[in-house]
């Protein structure tokens, strides 16, 4: 159901110019998927869809384009600009960030999809990701280091 409502997504904001959550939902209702904006903000999450000019200058919404291994300069950026320190607990890594940056730093390590990394939660300057096993926190620890370094 989640896979044909994604591909009907795609299939809606290649064909109209969508330019809010209420609207994509109400193309979706009317394709007959029951959906909620709720739900649709999860699928533009999900789908990591971006705003984009269009040609008469509003935004509407397009499949974001990155360079395909999630290593986008964005990212990039964010995981320069928020972190302060990083230590492990076993196969929990806690990353400590600039006040208030936590949410986009974890946000930049979910992109990167590193296979180590089950999982995230950030607070306002804390991570907690879950990593599969210590040696695999310790290449998340490197990896971290080769960016932010």
């Amino acid at each position: 159901m989640k896979g044909n409502r994604h591909a009907k997504i795609i299939e809606l904001i290649h064909k109209h110019h969508i330019e809010t959550q209420e609207e994509l939902a109400e193309h979706l209702n009317r394709e007959g998927f029951k959906v909620t904006q709720a739900t649709v903000s999860r699928d533009i999450r999900d789908l990591k869809l971006t705003k984009v000019p269009d040609e008469n200058g509003k935004q509407r919404y397009a499949v974001h384009s990155g360079d395909g291994n999630g290593m986008s300069e964005k990212y990039i950026r964010v995981l320069q600009d928020g972190f302060v320190s990083m230590d492990m607990a076993q196969n929990i890594l806690v990353i400590k960030t600039v006040s208030g940056m936590a949410m986009a730093v974890c946000a930049a390590i979910d992109a990167m999809k590193w296979n180590e990394v089950v999982g995230s939660i950030a607070g306002d300057d804390t991570i907690m990701c879950a990593i599969r096993s210590v040696e695999d926190t310790t290449k998340v620890m490197d990896k971290i280091g080769r960016i932010v370094l």
